[in-house]
Parts: C-alpha cells; structure tokens; sequence
C-alpha cells in the first residue's frame, strides 16, 4: 500500500511536467549512480524509453539521443561545440550539428586513416531514422571491435585489411557466366560470390547464396521469408589457438592461375606474417544449419578445428523448424518425435509432410548451427562458400516441407507426402501416385550447390523424361512441394496403366501383430523385395488389433543411397490420425493389396 501511496504521488507531483523536464530529472539520477562505470540499468531503460518519445528539434536533444546510442554500442560519447565524436580503439564517428538539431554531416575515420564522409550515415540521421542508425552502427562497431593489447590489434586490423584486398582481386578475375541473370549468378557462381568492398562505414561482406527468382515468382504461400540472400561477414575473432596471418598481399603479381581458374596462393611462411592469437571469420547472417559431415568438412578446409563446446547438436529438421518457426506455420505432433506440416499451394492445394523423428535421429543427420566459420589464408574462402552453399541448398529444400503457413479453417490435405533421410546429402519422399495402389518414392540426391539429381521410382513408369523433369522443376524452384504437385499434376496426364515391369513400384507385405519389422516379399515374378514395417494403431472400430502398411522396391532397382534399414519406417499413430494412410486401407479394416 505504501508503494502505491508513493506512485500515486509521484504521478501527481510530475503530471504538469514537459517530457523534457523528466529527461534532465532522469539524466541527473544517472549521473548520482554510486557506481559510476555501472549505471543504475531501470534509470538506463527509462532513458532509452523517453528517448523514443522525444521529437528531435534542437541540437541539445539530437546530442543526448547520440550519446544513448553510443553507450548501447559500448562506444565513447564526446562534444566539442556542435560536433559530435562516437569513438571506439579503431575507429570514430563524427557528426556535425545544425541548431534545429539535424545533421550538416557524418565521417567515418577508421585507425591511421582521415576522416571520410557517410553519405549513408547522414541520411538516416537526416530522417530520424534511430533504429537503423544504431543497426548500421553496430555493424560497424562489430567490424572494427578486434580483440587485443593495443599492439595486436594494429596488426590484426592491417591483416584483416591486407585479406580485403586479396578477396577483391580474387572477385575481378575473369569467368564463365553460368546463370542468365547477372546478379544471382555472382553470387551462386563467383569464385567468392558477390564481394561486397568494405568502406569505413560499411563492412567487407560476401553475398554467396540466393534463391532462384523461379521461387520468388510463385505464390508466397510456397515462399520462406527468412531465405533471401545469405551472407557472410569478414572480420577477426579471437582464438585459443595462435594462427599466422598474412601482414602483405599472398596472391603474387602478376597473378598465375591454376587449372581450375583460381590464383596460385603463395604460403604464409614466404611472406609477411604475425603469429597471433586470432583468426579471420565468415559470420553468418543469417546462421546456417549444418550437418556432421560438412562441419568436419569445413575443418579440412580450412585446417582450424571448430569448437564442439558451444555447438548444439539436433536432427537437421529440428533446427531448421527453430530458425523460421513463427506465428504463421502449422505442425501437428502426432507423438514426441513424429511431426506433420500442412503446406499450402496455389489453387487451393494442401499437402502434408511426414517427418519421421526416429529416422531423423540417425548420426548422419545431427546437425548444428554455425554463426561463424574460422579460417587463416584467403584461399580458403572458395572453398568454404561452396561448401556452405551445398548445405544451403539441402536446407532450402528441406524447409520447404517443414516450415509452412498455417492451414485454413477446414481444409482438407489433398496429398500426403513422407519424407526419410537416405544419406547427409540425399533423401527421399514416399507418396501415393494418382490412378495406382501402389507407393513411389522421390529420390532426391544434392550432388552440389550446382547439381541436384531426382529419380523416381515406382510411379509404374521407366520414363526417363520423367526424371529430367522432376530434376529440372527441383533446380528451377528450390522447392519440394511445388516440385510434387508438377510431378503429380505429370503422373496424372499418362493413361492409365499397369505397373512397369521394369521398375516394379510397391508391393505389400502382411505383418502380424507381434512382427513389425521388414521382411522378404517374393512377388509373382519371383522378384524379391525389401518390406519395411509401420505400426498403426487404431480402436477396435477402425483398425482390429495392430495392422502394417509397407513399400517395397525391387532392391536390384534401388540405387546405393536408399537406406534399407528394417527400424528406419516404424512409426505408430493414433486413431484420428489413421485416415493418413486411409487409401491403402480396406472397408474392414485391413490392408489393402498393392501391387
């Protein structure tokens, strides 16, 4: 009662006074904090607060909205008559003021260099635009905040500068064109993607990976918001570890190019170089999930092993439902680790995707998000972008099945889709295929970040076109639902006819209640195939006892990557949700025959 006694008063004794009269009372209460390198954080907070209501008209407010961005930045704040100085070790800003409180100015003076005009700068600063100055700022901050005594900060920063110029010759040297669209195709196809040159008020940055403008052309239904361009940010960190690092140019003029295009690298023992405690790094905006396999990778390439302590490792599917989850997508947990996602289309389309957690879990498939990749020599970054660009190219195609928008209100899947890992670069999609009783399966193979394969089996066509077709859809669109919904929209249009003998599709194999598991199927042909078993588990008005669906596929068919693990297809569902495999299912509740 007490407390709101004294709020109630407070509000009284404050309520006839100007916004600009509670700034200086605040300001005031700061600069009495008992600890001065620690000011009191509910008085920072509020100060932060008040800022945002002020309306920027003279120089004075201008001033204090500076020095509160300043110090979120962790940077210095000083004044001299109308000029502004925002100054961190290597690097100050230098904003000068007009009495109506806009800006006449802004320059960037990195360390040993003079002051450069922000053209970019002043205009966010011109139209009150806080938030993305502050954003630009920390960029900057972040840029040229090199860990270090003095001394080795110097020489890190002249390193870093030195690697700057070794990747903008790497950039201008000449190549094939392989894309029709410029701009996509220096990013996807450069040696380094499209460099960014670091200016003082800009960092060094590397675009390397951009999603084919086909997705972009289709309705944003099918469309993930968070992958426009990735991109990679060059700068140092520190390292528990000492590195030499170049202090000259490694790249010998004039340049001598290998077969492959790529200059011939001289090694750090035959020119300048400091041994330091430090490493450059790529960080990644956004963070990239990224499989076992490729993390070892990265570490051959670049030879400095990456830290497993901070690394969190999951499923892939996991982390990437985590890094576009948002209020928009649906997901339908049918137990602790089986997920489905209901994706819609255009036309009013609806599929739904079947991520097996328990196939997910395998050691091929843990994966781990990376926010930065550390390397030593620019001729490491070639190789480090294709890589990170195959990884992206697996996890755009994966996330088109996991991350969706949400369902409207009564709709009703048209397909139903299960996708099963098969590899760290392949997996597979299992459908049922219009006008057949049978199951096909979808393999999809990323080769590269330039190459991706699918070939189809069991839709009761040997139809090569069928493949380049799919393979083709799959390179143009980056997206597996809309790939399916051409593949079916394809399967659809053939007359309707038995199955190939050639590539035989699915027969099924009975299991009873006590034996999920795979099993040999002989079918009429003597052939003998793979079943794999799935429990479905049902009331006693649905389904009687436990009964099994199966796809089986002659394994002389199969290519080498389709994982024919017995345990890799048992999943157990509940009885609202047997109508998922509803079609293969008799009217008295037992399996119907496939053939």
């Amino acid at each position: 009662m007490k407390g709101k006694s004294m709020i109630s008063k407070l509000r009284l004794k404050f309520a006839g006074r100007s916004w600009n009269d509670t700034f200086q009372l605040v300001r005031r209460c700061m600069e009495k904090s008992r600890d001065e390198s620690k000011p009191c954080e509910p008085l920072v907070r509020s100060l932060e607060r008040l800022q945002d209501e002020f309306n920027v008209s003279s120089m004075n407010t201008m001033r204090h909205r500076l020095e509160i961005i300043a110090k979120q930045q962790g940077m210095g704040f000083h004044i001299t008559d109308a000029t502004c100085y925002l100054t961190a070790d290597l690097f100050y800003l230098e904003v000068v003021l007009v009495a109506c409180g806009g800006v006449e100015e802004v320059k960037v003076a990195p360390q040993g260099a003079p002051p450069a005009s922000s053209e970019s700068l002043l205009q966010l600063l011109r139209s009150k635009n806080f938030a993305e100055f502050s954003m630009k700022l920390s960029s900057l901050f972040t840029q040229y905040n090199i860990p270090g005594d003095n001394e080795t900060k110097l020489k890190l920063f002249a390193s870093l500068q030195h690697l700057g110029k070794d990747l903008q010759q790497l950039s201008h040297l000449p190549r094939t064109q392989k894309d029709c669209d410029p701009q996509m195709d220096m990013i996807n196809n450069g040696r380094i993607g499209c460099l960014i040159a670091g200016k003082d008020d800009y960092p060094l940055t590397i675009e390397f990976f951009m999603m084919p403008t086909d997705l972009k052309k289709t309705d944003s239904q099918v469309t993930d918001p968070t992958s426009a361009v990735q991109v990679a940010q060059v700068t140092v960190g520190v390292s528990d570890l000492a590195h030499k690092l170049q202090m000259a140019s490694v790249i010998p003029e004039p340049p001598q190019l290998d077969p492959q295009g790529y200059p011939v690298f001289l090694p750090l023992d035959e020119g300048p170089h400091e041994t330091l405690p430090a490493c450059f790094l790529l960080k990644l905006q956004p963070p990239v999930p990224m499989l076992t396999s490729f993390v070892k990778k990265l570490s051959q390439i670049t030879d400095v092993t990456v830290a497993d302590v901070d690394l969190q490792w999951a499923p892939l599917p996991q982390h990437l439902m985590r890094g576009s989850a948002s209020a928009n997508h649906h997901e339908e947990t049918l137990d602790e680790q089986d997920t489905i996602f209901t994706v819609p289309l255009p036309g009013g389309v609806m599929h739904s995707y079947i991520v097996p957690g328990a196939a997910w879990q395998a050691p091929a498939q843990r994966a781990t998000v990376m926010d930065s990749v550390p390397f030593t020599h620019p001729a490491h970054v070639p190789a480090t972008l294709e890589l990170l660009r195959h990884q992206c190219v697996i996890n755009a195609l994966l996330r088109s099945c996991v991350t969706s928008q949400s369902a409207r209100p009564g709709s009703v899947c048209d397909l139903r889709f299960e996708v099963l890992p098969e590899s760290d670069t392949s997996f597979s999609v299992t459908f049922h295929p219009p006008g057949t009783d049978s199951l096909a399966v979808l393999l999809v193979n990323v080769c590269d970040s330039h190459q991706i394969s699918c070939r189809l089996f069991g839709a009761g066509t040997c139809d090569p076109s069928m493949d380049e077709h799919v393979t083709t859809v799959m390179m143009r669109c980056m997206s597996v639902p809309v790939t399916l919904s051409s593949l079916y929209t394809k399967l659809g249009e053939r007359p309707s006819a038995s199955l190939s003998p050639d590539r035989p599709a699915a027969t099924e194999a009975a299991n009873d209640h006590s034996s999920p598991s795979s099993a040999a199927v002989t079918d009429a042909n003597g052939t003998v195939t793979e079943s794999q078993g799935a429990a479905v588990a049902g009331d006693s008005s649905s389904v009687s006892g436990s009964a099994c669906y199966a796809m089986s596929v002659a394994n002389d068919e199969l290519l080498p990557e389709i994982n024919m693990s017995p345990a890799a297809n048992l999943y157990t569902f509940s009885a609202e949700d047997v109508d998922v495999f509803s079609q293969w299912m008799s009217s008295n509740g037992e399996l119907s025959e496939l053939s």
